[in-house]
Order: C-alpha cells, then structure tokens, then sequence
C-alpha cells in the first residue's frame, strides 16, 4: 500500500509560480510511473503530467505544455510539480498519484494510489 501525501499549494497571482511536492512512503517509489492531475470546481479530474519510473519520458496536457515541469527524485520518494507562469484557469485542487503500468499515461483510472490533494488557487 503506497501513502501519498501532497503539498505546496496556495494562493498566487497570475503569472507567479508554485512548486508542487508529493512525497510517498509504503512501498517501492521506483516502481511507479507518477502522475499529476487537478480538477476544478463543477469539473471533472483531468490530466496534467506524468512521468516514468526513471525519471524519463514526461508527459503534459497541452493547456500545461511550456509552463509546467514534472520530475522527481527516487532517493526521496517525491516527485514535484513546477508550476510556471500561472493562469486564474489552472485554479483546482491538485492530486497526485501512482500507477503500476510502466509508462505515463493520462487515463485515471490506470492509476493505483492517489493523494488527498493540495488547493491552487490563482487570482486575475
């Protein structure tokens, strides 16, 4: 059983930034392709970044592409979420969370474990 636990979130301005942390703990971190998704208030969860077990191979949606950058760090357990040049759009509660499958996908549902979530909120 893999335990999620994110953080990093807050209030911003537009244009400012934010660094997402997710730190794991209870199993193999290494063997999990991890994954960001948010969802918004009235919306459906949708997908933002994921990225293999190694470290290769990141995947964004393309309304993130050039702001945002998944990586992380094996030796910690944690994979972070750098959030560039922010826009009142990207305002949404912030999952992270893990997949046994070994390359990123966006599918939710391919996903195992995921976190409580961390709150975003961009203002104009």
């Amino acid at each position: 059983q893999v335990q999620l636990v994110e953080s990093g979130g807050g209030l911003v301005q537009a244009g400012g930034s934010l660094r997402l942390s997710c730190a794991a703990s209870g199993g193999t971190f290494s063997s999990y392709t991890m994954g960001w998704f948010r969802q918004a208030p009235g919306k459906e969860r949708e997908f933002v970044a994921a990225i293999g077990r190694s470290g290769g191979n990141p995947y964004y949606a393309d309304s993130v592409k050039g702001r945002f950058t998944i990586s992380r760090d094996n030796a910690k357990n944690t994979v972070y979420l750098q959030m560039n040049s922010l826009k009142p759009g990207d305002t949404a509660v912030y999952y992270c969370a893990a997949d046994r499958f070994p390359y990123p996908t966006v599918s939710g549902s391919s996903y195992d474990y995921w976190g409580q979530g961390t709150q975003v909120t961009v203002s104009s």
